[in-house]
């Protein structure tokens, strides 16, 4: 009963983050839509493996995360440039466009399994989210500091994210078909999606380095 209990905590933690409107979730919907669910799925397991080695890395290397926030502090940063410069290129693309191109994320040969890894290892924010709640857990004695429950929260974890993803992959592929939206009108909405990720991670590293 224990193991189902904290299966089904990592995955609704992971479930709840992952379903906020994202650049990861939006490069899912414009794969589904643009080259199948096959490979939007590919991104989306690249994504969760990422995932479940920043949650592993908060899990087991507690001590040594709290004594390193000063690398954190700067891969914060680095994702504030990386995100700003990616949104600045998203409106250019869109601004410029005149047949239908895929999206900034996706214009790429990158195998789409090793895309989802590397957008993926660009949040480095997740490591803190993750230390964050399992330091919660742990103090309640919700999770136990043992081998086999943290692979456990880490398999829940992981499930909930490609939960999440799933929704954007099959929801917003229907949304989009639905309303016909033009692979110009994605590129404005993840501009719009990069502009605002960078400003929350921007406030993150100013006010809430560890949120």
């Amino acid at each position: 009963m224990t193991v189902i209990i904290i299966l089904l905590i990592a995955f609704g933690i992971s479930f709840l983050g992952q379903i906020v409107l994202s650049n990861m979730n939006m490069a899912a919907t414009q794969l589904s839509v643009q080259e199948g669910f096959k490979k939007a799925w590919h991104f989306a397991i690249g994504v969760a493996i990422v995932e479940i080695i920043y949650l592993r890395i908060a899990l087991s290397g507690m001590s040594w995360v709290t004594q390193h926030k000063t690398i954190f502090q700067v891969l914060g940063w680095l994702t504030v440039l990386v995100f700003l410069v990616l949104g600045i290129i998203a409106f250019i693309a869109a601004t410029k466009q005149v047949a239908e191109k895929k999206g900034v994320l996706i214009d790429n040969k990158l195998n789409r399994f090793l895309l989802g890894i590397t957008i993926s290892a660009l949040n480095p924010v997740q490591i803190p989210f993750w230390f964050l709640w399992s330091t919660q857990l742990i103090q309640n004695k919700i999770l136990e500091p043992s081998f086999y429950q943290f692979n456990i929260f880490c398999i829940g974890a992981g499930l909930g994210t490609l939960a999440g993803i799933g929704i954007y992959i099959h929801g917003g592929y229907w949304a989009i078909n639905k309303m016909k939206t033009s692979n110009k009108t994605l590129n404005i909405i993840m501009g719009v999606v990069f502009i605002i990720t960078a400003l929350i991670q921007l406030y993150r590293v100013i006010y809430k380095p560890w949120i």
